[in-house]
Protein backbone atom coordinates (compact mmCIF):
# COMPACT_ATOMS: atom_id res chain seq x y z
CA UNK A 1 0.00 0.00 0.00
CA UNK A 2 1.13 3.65 -0.91
CA UNK A 3 1.44 6.14 1.63
CA UNK A 4 2.18 10.20 1.38
CA UNK A 5 3.99 11.48 4.38
CA UNK A 6 4.16 15.30 4.48
CA UNK A 7 5.99 16.58 7.46
CA UNK A 8 8.90 19.44 7.10
CA UNK A 9 10.78 18.27 10.74
CA UNK A 10 12.97 15.77 8.69
CA UNK A 11 14.08 13.86 11.47
CA UNK A 12 10.59 12.94 12.25
CA UNK A 13 9.95 12.40 8.58
CA UNK A 14 12.38 9.76 7.81
CA UNK A 15 12.39 8.23 11.17
CA UNK A 16 8.22 7.62 10.01
CA UNK A 17 8.99 6.88 6.74
CA UNK A 18 11.73 4.15 7.73
CA UNK A 19 9.45 3.11 10.50
CA UNK A 20 6.62 2.26 7.53
CA UNK A 21 8.88 1.15 5.03
CA UNK A 22 9.63 -1.59 7.56
CA UNK A 23 5.85 -2.87 7.73
CA UNK A 24 5.99 -3.23 3.88
CA UNK A 25 4.44 0.01 2.95
CA UNK A 26 5.49 2.35 -0.05
CA UNK A 27 6.10 6.10 1.21
CA UNK A 28 6.38 9.41 -0.88
CA UNK A 29 7.86 12.52 1.46
CA UNK A 30 7.39 15.80 1.06
CA UNK A 31 8.68 18.12 3.44
CA UNK A 32 6.33 21.52 2.45
CA UNK A 33 2.71 22.57 1.96
CA UNK A 34 3.09 22.90 -1.95
CA UNK A 35 5.33 19.91 -2.86
CA UNK A 36 3.03 17.88 -0.43
CA UNK A 37 -0.32 19.30 -2.17
CA UNK A 38 1.23 18.86 -5.23
CA UNK A 39 1.68 14.95 -5.07
CA UNK A 40 -1.58 14.49 -3.03
CA UNK A 41 -3.51 15.98 -6.79
CA UNK A 42 -1.41 14.69 -9.23
CA UNK A 43 -0.29 10.76 -7.39
CA UNK A 44 -2.56 7.84 -6.14
CA UNK A 45 -2.26 7.50 -2.47
CA UNK A 46 -4.31 4.22 -0.31
CA UNK A 47 -3.68 6.90 2.43
CA UNK A 48 -2.06 10.57 3.47
CA UNK A 49 -0.03 11.38 6.55
CA UNK A 50 0.26 15.49 6.75
CA UNK A 51 2.18 17.48 9.31
CA UNK A 52 -0.54 20.71 10.59
CA UNK A 53 2.18 23.32 10.70
CA UNK A 54 4.08 23.34 7.08
CA UNK A 55 6.55 25.93 5.40
CA UNK A 56 4.72 26.77 2.02
CA UNK A 57 2.11 29.07 0.97
CA UNK A 58 -0.49 27.00 3.39
CA UNK A 59 -0.82 24.49 6.73
CA UNK A 60 -1.69 21.19 6.47
CA UNK A 61 -5.28 21.98 7.22
CA UNK A 62 -5.22 24.27 3.66
CA UNK A 63 -3.81 20.91 2.46
CA UNK A 64 -6.82 19.18 3.32
CA UNK A 65 -9.21 21.72 2.00
CA UNK A 66 -7.77 21.19 -1.45
CA UNK A 67 -7.40 17.39 -1.08
CA UNK A 68 -11.27 17.53 -0.68
CA UNK A 69 -12.18 20.43 -2.76
CA UNK A 70 -10.48 18.40 -5.72
CA UNK A 71 -12.71 15.50 -5.15
CA UNK A 72 -9.40 13.06 -3.55
CA UNK A 73 -11.55 11.06 -0.85
CA UNK A 74 -8.11 9.09 0.45
CA UNK A 75 -8.52 9.04 3.99
CA UNK A 76 -6.19 11.33 5.69
CA UNK A 77 -4.54 11.58 9.43
CA UNK A 78 -3.53 14.82 10.44
CA UNK A 79 -0.29 15.26 12.59
CA UNK A 80 -0.34 18.30 14.98
CA UNK A 81 1.26 19.52 18.20
CA UNK A 82 -1.66 21.44 19.19
CA UNK A 83 -4.02 19.29 21.57
CA UNK A 84 -7.14 21.55 22.05
CA UNK A 85 -10.66 20.30 20.94
CA UNK A 86 -10.97 23.30 19.01
CA UNK A 87 -7.76 22.51 17.13
CA UNK A 88 -9.05 18.92 16.50
CA UNK A 89 -12.60 20.02 15.30
CA UNK A 90 -11.23 22.61 13.14
CA UNK A 91 -8.57 19.94 11.60
CA UNK A 92 -11.63 17.45 10.82
CA UNK A 93 -13.71 20.04 9.50
CA UNK A 94 -11.24 20.61 7.39
CA UNK A 95 -11.46 17.07 5.37
CA UNK A 96 -9.37 15.11 7.84
CA UNK A 97 -10.31 11.49 8.77
CA UNK A 98 -8.35 11.22 12.23
CA UNK A 99 -6.05 13.20 14.41
CA UNK A 100 -2.82 12.19 16.15
CA UNK A 101 -1.39 14.82 18.49
CA UNK A 102 2.64 14.93 18.76
CA UNK A 103 4.81 13.59 20.67
CA UNK A 104 2.94 10.03 19.55
CA UNK A 105 4.37 6.15 19.48
CA UNK A 106 4.88 4.69 16.37
CA UNK A 107 2.54 1.74 17.07
CA UNK A 108 -0.19 4.52 17.58
CA UNK A 109 0.42 5.98 14.21
CA UNK A 110 0.84 2.60 12.79
CA UNK A 111 -2.42 1.49 14.34
CA UNK A 112 -4.66 4.26 12.96
CA UNK A 113 -3.15 4.06 9.57
CA UNK A 114 -4.74 -0.04 9.29
CA UNK A 115 -7.73 1.52 10.85
CA UNK A 116 -8.20 4.23 7.71
CA UNK A 117 -7.21 1.91 5.31
CA UNK A 118 -9.63 -0.53 6.71
CA UNK A 119 -12.51 1.54 5.85
CA UNK A 120 -13.10 0.63 2.33
CA UNK A 121 -11.83 -2.32 2.12
CA UNK A 122 -14.41 -4.95 0.71
CA UNK A 123 -14.30 -6.98 3.48
CA UNK A 124 -15.40 -7.32 7.13
CA UNK A 125 -12.90 -6.98 10.14
CA UNK A 126 -9.10 -7.32 9.74
CA UNK A 127 -7.82 -10.47 7.56
CA UNK A 128 -8.74 -9.65 3.75
CA UNK A 129 -9.81 -12.97 1.85
CA UNK A 130 -10.57 -13.78 -1.47
CA UNK A 131 -12.14 -17.14 -2.26
CA UNK A 132 -9.77 -19.93 0.20
CA UNK A 133 -6.64 -17.18 0.50
CA UNK A 134 -6.42 -14.71 3.60
CA UNK A 135 -3.95 -12.37 4.39
CA UNK A 136 -3.83 -10.37 8.15
CA UNK A 137 -2.25 -6.82 7.26
CA UNK A 138 -1.58 -6.87 10.86
CA UNK A 139 0.35 -10.10 11.41
CA UNK A 140 1.18 -10.44 7.87
CA UNK A 141 0.17 -14.31 8.01
CA UNK A 142 -0.79 -15.42 4.58
CA UNK A 143 -2.71 -18.67 4.20
CA UNK A 144 -3.84 -20.62 1.07
CA UNK A 145 -6.55 -23.53 1.94
CA UNK A 146 -4.95 -23.41 5.68
CA UNK A 147 -1.61 -23.51 3.97
CA UNK A 148 0.66 -20.80 5.39
CA UNK A 149 2.32 -18.91 2.45
CA UNK A 150 5.98 -17.57 2.66
CA UNK A 151 6.27 -14.32 1.00
CA UNK A 152 8.63 -11.82 0.19
CA UNK A 153 7.98 -7.53 1.62
CA UNK A 154 7.30 -6.41 -2.55
CA UNK A 155 5.00 -9.84 -2.90
CA UNK A 156 2.95 -9.44 0.31
CA UNK A 157 1.94 -5.02 -0.65
CA UNK A 158 1.15 -6.75 -4.29
CA UNK A 159 -1.18 -9.06 -2.90
CA UNK A 160 -2.89 -7.15 -0.41
CA UNK A 161 -3.40 -4.26 -2.86
CA UNK A 162 -4.80 -6.68 -5.04
CA UNK A 163 -6.77 -8.10 -2.18
CA UNK A 164 -8.28 -5.03 -1.65
CA UNK A 165 -9.56 -4.82 -5.11
CA UNK A 166 -10.88 -8.44 -5.33
CA UNK A 167 -13.03 -8.74 -9.18
CA UNK A 168 -10.96 -5.57 -10.24
CA UNK A 169 -8.69 -5.40 -13.28
CA UNK A 170 -5.62 -3.66 -11.81
CA UNK A 171 -3.55 -2.19 -15.12
CA UNK A 172 0.77 -2.55 -14.59
CA UNK A 173 0.30 1.41 -13.92
CA UNK A 174 -2.30 0.99 -10.75
CA UNK A 175 -0.05 -1.32 -9.41
CA UNK A 176 3.06 0.62 -9.92
CA UNK A 177 1.06 3.43 -8.20
CA UNK A 178 -0.02 1.61 -5.14
CA UNK A 179 3.05 -0.83 -4.67
CA UNK A 180 6.00 1.40 -5.46
CA UNK A 181 6.85 4.30 -4.06
CA UNK A 182 7.35 7.47 -6.62
CA UNK A 183 11.26 7.20 -6.53
CA UNK A 184 11.56 3.64 -7.20
CA UNK A 185 12.68 3.04 -10.89
CA UNK A 186 10.33 0.68 -12.16
CA UNK A 187 9.26 -0.82 -15.61
CA UNK A 188 5.89 -2.64 -16.66
CA UNK A 189 7.85 -5.53 -16.97
CA UNK A 190 8.47 -5.78 -13.10
CA UNK A 191 5.11 -5.88 -12.78
CA UNK A 192 5.03 -9.06 -14.81
CA UNK A 193 8.09 -10.76 -13.05
CA UNK A 194 6.11 -10.27 -9.66
CA UNK A 195 2.92 -11.48 -10.53
CA UNK A 196 4.91 -14.46 -11.88
CA UNK A 197 6.25 -15.13 -8.32
CA UNK A 198 2.78 -14.91 -6.88
CA UNK A 199 1.32 -16.93 -9.65
CA UNK A 200 4.36 -19.60 -8.24
CA UNK A 201 3.21 -19.35 -4.75
CA UNK A 202 -0.33 -18.64 -4.40
CA UNK A 203 -1.77 -20.29 -7.47
CA UNK A 204 0.88 -23.28 -9.06
CA UNK A 205 0.42 -25.40 -5.27
CA UNK A 206 -3.36 -25.62 -5.83
CA UNK A 207 -6.19 -26.95 -8.13
CA UNK A 208 -7.61 -23.55 -9.18
CA UNK A 209 -6.08 -20.40 -10.04
CA UNK A 210 -7.30 -16.50 -8.45
CA UNK A 211 -4.84 -14.73 -9.80
CA UNK A 212 -5.51 -14.23 -13.89
CA UNK A 213 -4.56 -12.32 -16.53
CA UNK A 214 -6.94 -9.80 -18.89
CA UNK A 215 -4.68 -9.48 -21.76
CA UNK A 216 -4.56 -6.04 -23.19
CA UNK A 217 -5.60 -4.85 -19.66
CA UNK A 218 -4.46 -6.11 -16.55
CA UNK A 219 -4.27 -8.47 -13.84
CA UNK A 220 -7.36 -9.87 -11.70
CA UNK A 221 -7.60 -11.23 -8.08
CA UNK A 222 -11.02 -13.47 -7.86
CA UNK A 223 -12.39 -16.17 -6.02
CA UNK A 224 -15.14 -17.03 -7.98
CA UNK A 225 -14.60 -19.79 -10.46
Amino acid sequence: MRILLIEDEHKIANAIKQGLIQEKYAVDLEYDADSGLGAALNESYDVMIIDRMLPGSMEGIGICREIRKSGVHTPILLLTAKDQVKDRVEGLNAGADDYLVKPFSFEELLARLRALMRRPAPTSGTVLKVGDLSLDPVSYDVRRDGQKLDLSAKEFALLEYMMRNPGRVLTKDNIIAHVWDFDADVLPNTVEVYIGYLRNKVDKPFKRPLLKTQRGFGYILEGSA
